[in-house]
């Protein structure tokens, strides 16, 4: 295959700021600077697979100035005033010295790779620079002994001498990737025992080292300006996915502790989740109820054919989205103070596969073609569990992934792991599948799969009545909920006993992650009217009671939605939670506070005078509402406005007033 001299443009490096700026310093500030400098990077290792001649050479040329800058610090009172700017340029050579060197050994081996001609020719023009330097240098003038001057003559000369080197093994190595790919591309299967040659020689040489080597190539993604890069770094990330896959044994939660936390590792506040993926968002957006979601997950909503505000199900006036930056600022804030990698939406839809790339995909399928295969056919529980937590990260990644996954044949496979047998038995194994099946359902098509597929469907309810632990219970809820973003789906979960048995139990005495978990479902399920009247049969309103001072905003929610669609049995049933929903319009956050106005109305209008009678008995109901008329959002100011109107009427003893007022 010809491959071209510049196939990989170079990297956009991350140099310290410190590289471009010359140094305010005194004369003696600036020479322990150097000298320090220069013995920092004397101090660091060669390239142990790549550049190792370019690399061990500028670390010994940095020694020996070393031995310069020290001669020069003996002196009393150091005067470089003739050669001042030359020490300076000098200081600034270093520091990028030192910053190629950290950004070779920081970052993917597999891009270092592909552009190690690049780098060659930076360590030459470093070299360069430095000969550059030395000889504008007078080094008679600064006095320093016979052999100082001798290495200082010795380094000038070989600096003058350098020549670019790029290492032919280096070379040859490039051209097999670039090859491997080339034929990828062409939907042919690597040769294992090549692959296995190239992760040896560049040092991965299990599958922790090759996940390492997936984050930084996913870094790298986000530090490439040039389309093309990014799509090059995609393939990169494609092939060596698919080598860690099926050359190295499965890693499995415990034995990747010390690689990057991801948002999936961490308790992710309520507030930074998307009410529909339940994952972090990366570009959250405001739609016309004032709901906030993120915006790949609200536009999926949207073109899906639905009206309403996944939320509140109230009917969106536009599906104009308003960017929601303070809450993105935030995050972005969150996720550096946790160290989690925060991509914007552009970026992570870019590695996500926005920009197509064949190989990329092609790997994908092989990749999941092998672990499917591999599950199918495995008879150790433990070699599952192993194969079954790469299929949950692999479809964590992007919409790719899990269609691919899909396609493989996965769901039918993952079914089998999902019986209580299974959790009786394995715990994890149990535990992967289901976050497997949920990763998977992220994506549209793979929701009607699941729901087609009897045995995966009845695994995930079985999951989530007789799940052998909370996390397990509390993803199967997480499941429910995504399959039910779809409306066709909706109607059949919500028609389901077992399905509503099985979130109202976990609502009811789940711990805080699964219960919200559970209580997302609900919100969801509620937007069909059957399913408010099962749910009002199973006893919600008790359950919200129970669970609205520890998830307000999810309760309050609910609450609304039973009560507006539930009829007058649903009203009756709220009774008993009028005073808690006065608490919450005064004490809870704006969100909650305007479903519990909403609710309050709904409860009002429906219910009678007896409702209205409860309501006015709360201690200053009327100076709660004023404060929300003052400083709700637009919608709990005009349910507070309704509110009002309805106590006053009652007030003045007009009949039917709780009914009056749009």
């Amino acid at each position: 295959m010809a491959v071209p001299p510049r196939v990989f443009p170079p990297r956009k490096r991350r140099p310290s700021a410190g590289a471009f700026l010359p140094p305010k310093f005194s004369d003696q500030r600036l020479l322990q600077s150097l000298f320090l400098l220069s013995q920092e990077i004397s101090s660091l290792n060669p390239l142990q697979f790549l550049l190792k001649r370019n690399s061990s050479s500028i670390i010994r040329k940095t020694k020996i100035l070393a031995f310069l800058f020290e001669e020069l610090l003996k002196k009393p009172i150091p005067v470089l005033s003739p050669t001042l700017l030359c020490f300076e340029e000098m200081y600034l050579v270093l520091q990028r010295i030192k910053t190629l060197l950290e950004d070779c050994v920081n970052g993917s081996k597999m891009w270092l790779l592909m552009q190690s001609e690049s780098v060659a020719n930076n360590f030459h023009e470093l070299t360069a620079e430095l000969a550059t330097l030395l000889d504008i240098l007078p080094v008679k003038e600064v006095e320093v002994s016979e052999d100082v001057e001798e290495l200082f003559l010795l380094l000038r000369k070989q600096c003058s001498q350098a020549k670019v080197f790029v290492d032919e093994r280096d070379s040859s190595l490039r051209l097999e990737v670039l090859t491997m790919l080339d034929r990828i591309q062409k939907e042919i299967v690597p040769d294992h025992s090549k692959l296995a040659e190239i992760l040896d020689f560049l040092g991965l040489p299990n599958s922790l080292s090759c996940k390492e080597e997936i984050e930084n190539l996913e870094d790298e993604v986000q530090n490439q300006q040039d389309e093309k890069a990014k799509s090059d770094v995609i393939a990169l990330i494609g092939l060596v996915r698919y080598a860690k896959c099926v050359l190295f044994e499965p890693l499995t939660p415990g034995s990747d502790s010390k690689t990057k936390k991801s948002a999936s590792d961490v308790n992710i506040p309520a507030d930074f989740r998307c009410p529909i993926s339940l994952d972090l968002m990366r570009d959250p957006v405001v739609v016309a109820t004032g709901q906030t979601y993120d915006r790949e997950s609200i536009n999926l909503w949207i073109e899906s054919g639905h009206s309403t505000c996944p939320k509140t199900g109230q009917a969106l006036a536009h599906t104009s989205l308003i960017p929601n930056h303070a809450l993105k600022n935030l995050i972005a804030m969150w996720c550096r103070e946790l160290k989690i990698p925060f991509e914007t939406a552009e970026g992570n839809d870019r590695v996500n596969g926005v920009i197509k790339n064949k190989a990329a995909l092609e790997a994908t399928k092989m990749t999941a073609s092998f672990l499917v295969s591999k599950m199918a056919a495995s008879q150790s529980m433990e070699e599952v569990n192993g194969v079954i937590y790469e299929l949950r990260t692999l479809a964590k990644s992007n919409s790719d992934s899990r269609a691919c996954i899909a396609e493989a044949g996965a769901i039918p496979v993952l079914a089998r792991y999902l019986g209580s047998d299974v959790g009786a038995g394995s715990l994890n194994v149990q535990v992967n599948a289901v976050t497997a099946m949920l990763n998977l359902s992220i994506l549209e098509a793979n929701k009607t799969k699941i729901m087609e597929n009897g045995s995966a469907l009845n695994g995930v309810i079985e999951v989530l009545r007789t799940g052998a632990t909370w996390e397990a219970k509390g993803n199967a809820a997480a499941t429910i909920f995504s399959l039910s973003c779809v409306h066709s789906h909706r109607k059949r979960l919500g028609r389901k006993t077992r399905v509503i048995k099985g979130l109202m139990d976990l609502a009811k005495s789940g711990p805080a992650g699964p219960k919200r978990d559970a209580l997302v479902a609900i919100l969801n399920l509620a937007g069909d009217r059957e399913a408010v009247r099962r749910l009002v049969e199973e006893g919600v309103v008790d359950v919200v009671k129970e669970v609205i001072n520890v998830l307000p905003v999810e309760a309050a929610a609910i609450l609304e939605m039973v009560v507006r669609r539930g009829g007058i049995t649903a009203v009756a049933a709220a009774h008993s939670t009028i005073k808690k929903l006065g608490t919450l319009m005064r004490e809870g956050s704006e969100t909650a506070r305007e479903s519990a106005a909403a609710t309050l109305v709904t409860i009002c209008r429906k219910g009678g005078a007896e409702m209205v009678v409860e309501l006015a008995s709360i201690i200053g109901i009327e100076r709660i509402i004023w404060e929300l008329m003052e400083s709700g959002t637009v919608r709990a100011r005009r349910k507070a406005s309704s509110l009002l109107r309805i106590v006053r009427r009652w007030a003045a003893g007009l009949d039917g007033g709780f009914f009056g007022g749009p």
